[in-house]
């Protein structure tokens, strides 16, 4: 028998396996942190067809069709991704599925690429489907093999939830053979089961009840949850990660570690409860589980002790056990200087958030690399809620405030957020006579999460390009005439076209289109340099906020200093500099010709 290989993997790449093995032959998502790497390392896999959807919930959509076609389907996405396809979520579970299907959340403790610290296992109670909850990347490939069994036998989406942590770390993964191929048994009608009429709902949630007391029933025979007795004088309930923390922190402490976090095994719960002197419950973030065990008539004694804001560590867990009252998160060692992220050098922002703070408006941000627009020394962003968002935002503003508003409101989106949720809320500002302007900054590219691609670039996953959504013609067909291109690395001609923009007596739109510098870097052919003489430390240049330009001390006064390790030849602190001080010089490289060598240097 050939031994089983162990490959080093982080959950994500697991969790890819994992779905492999099981023979899924559709797996979609959208691009969000932590999750995006499952569906780029599915797509590395034969016979699966990945898809890069439009937004989450046509994601959903798509796995969704897939499974009523008979075929195995996952879709993956972030926490707040699951807001978005909580529609077809919850009318899921009443029509349940045919083939498997499971749903991979990835949520993020502490916020660390997010906008809240969402707990998405209230989804599970909430929409009534089973949740697994892996530990470790053997987990993470373990229990999606297991919940599209789970999603067939009972006939229902299954959610998986990863967190932050544990989708980017590794450890060993013992993996399985590849699948034989699966043939998707095609689509069987079945009207009460698949068209959610009102009358049929109530016929599917009759259905969904009593699946909900089997799973229930079945959790307290489930493998993954389990109890590992040690020292009886207290016994911990805990799931996912959290419980490689308790596993640290208290190595000699009796701990039931449950894989499946909804519904709960009630049994095994209480049988654990009652041969121990005390009952802790750790977890991360909300107090899912211990809500859970104290309506189970249980005494849970670490009731307030654990923080529910930010990530655990050990370290955390043992001092607020420790305190008996949550302590506040490790920012790291304190001898390291903090620094805040930033806009890369010579990316198309810097012009752009340059022109937008010299015209001093109010801003609506969105979601993406962009947001960085709202930190020093532009400040040129004020709210940032949710993809999507900005541009609803500034047209509740415009209908708040009125007049004291016009011209000075500006909404700003990116070109794939566009595509995942701008379009009705800028067709809400056409029907709504609406005066905002909107400025979408097009990099050809889903930037933040890794170069994805998207409709706006034509990339799919598995590589197919295409031609890409031409966006003037999409905005106009929505019934905005006032659309403008422009290119950001004009500071003058950016400044004037949003000034224009703004005076528009209508809904405006102004794209700035440039590629990301990550997706397609030119050879670098000039870089600024300084004239010490000429430069009278007014700090124009600053404003432009690149990485680029570093500080010195010029005679009393403080100059900039060009790292040209970083400089791109912008050009956009050239455009800024009032005094000429900053010039672009041409780079010449060194040439040696290939039949001579260097004169030796003459030993000392």
């Amino acid at each position: 028998m050939k031994a089983a290989q162990k490959w080093l993997m982080s959950g994500n790449q697991a969790i890819a396996r994992g779905a492999y093995e099981a023979g899924v032959t559709v797996a979609t998502s959208y691009p969000g942190t932590p999750c995006t790497e499952i569906l780029e390392a599915v797509s590395r896999h034969p016979g699966i067809e990945a898809l890069w959807a439009t937004n989450e919930k046509v994601a959903y959509e798509i796995a969704l069709g897939a499974s009523f076609a008979g075929a195995r389907a996952m879709v993956s996405m972030k926490h707040v991704g699951l807001n978005v396809a909580a529609d077809p979520l919850f009318s899921s579970v009443y029509t349940g599925v045919n083939g498997g299907l499971v749903v991979v959340v990835g949520d993020d403790p502490s916020a660390a690429s997010s906008q809240n610290e969402q707990d998405s296992r209230h989804y599970a109670r909430a929409a009534k489907l089973p949740m697994l909850e892996p530990s470790d990347s053997q987990e993470a490939r373990d229990l999606v093999l297991a919940g599209f069994e789970l999603s067939e036998r009972f006939d229902t989406p299954v959610l998986v939830r990863l967190t932050t942590r544990l989708c980017h770390s590794k450890t060993l993964v013992r993996v399985g053979e590849p699948p034989e191929p699966r043939i998707a048994s095609g689509f069987l009608r079945d009207f009460d089961k698949y068209v959610l009429l009102p009358r049929q709902a109530i016929i599917r949630h009759h259905a969904l009840e009593a699946r909900v007391q089997a799973l229930a029933e079945f959790a307290d025979t489930a493998d993954w949850n389990r109890v590992e007795w040690r020292d009886l004088r207290v016994g911990i309930i805990t799931s996912g990660l959290a419980y490689q923390y308790v596993r640290e922190a208290f190595p000699h402490l009796s701990v039931l570690k449950l894989g499946q976090s909804w519904p709960l095994p009630a049994e095994k719960i209480r049988d654990f409860a009652a041969q121990v002197d005390d009952v802790w419950v750790i977890e991360e973030l909300d107090p899912f589980l211990e809500e859970q065990v104290k309506a189970l008539g249980i005494e849970v004694a670490s009731q307030g002790w654990i923080p529910r804001v930010g990530e655990l560590t050990p370290e955390r867990i043992l001092a607020s056990v420790e305190q008996q009252a949550p302590q506040p998160m490790q920012l790291g060692d304190p001898s390291i200087p903090g620094r805040a992220p930033r806009i890369c050098a010579g990316c198309q922002y810097l012009g752009v958030y340059t022109a937008i703070s010299r015209i001093g408006v109010r801003v609506a941000g969105d979601i993406g690399c962009y947001t960085l627009g709202s930190l020093e020394p532009w400040n040129a962003i004020d709210s940032v809620v949710c993809m999507g968002a900005g541009i609803g935002t500034a047209l509740g503003m415009e209908k708040a405030l009125g007049e004291r508003v016009q011209g000075r409101l500006l909404a700003v989106i990116g070109d794939s957020t566009l595509l995942h949720s701008g379009l009705g809320p800028l067709l809400d500002l056409v029907h709504n006579r609406g005066q905002s302007t909107v400025l979408v900054m097009d990099n050809s590219t889903t930037a933040m999460t890794g170069l994805q691609g998207n409709p706006a670039n034509g990339q799919t996953a598995s590589g197919q390009s295409g031609p890409g959504v031409d966006l003037e013609k999409l905005i106009g067909a929505l019934g905005i005439d006032w659309v403008r291109v422009i290119n950001p690395y004009d500071l003058a001609e950016s400044e004037a076209v949003l000034r224009e923009a703004l005076d528009h007596p209508g809904p405006a739109v102004v794209i700035s289109r440039a590629p990301c510098l990550l997706l397609k870097r030119k050879e670098t052919v000039q870089q600024a340099h300084l004239s010490e003489e000429a430069c009278t430390g007014c700090g124009e240049c600053f404003q432009v906020g690149c990485v680029a330009i570093e500080r010195q001390d010029l005679e009393g006064r403080v100059a900039p200093l060009i790292n040209h390790d970083l400089c791109v030849g912008c050009t956009l602190c050239v455009q800024s500099c009032p005094e000429g001080a900053l010039q672009p010089r041409r780079l010449v490289p060194d040439l040696v010709e290939l039949n001579s060598c260097p004169t030796p240097t003459p030993p000392r």
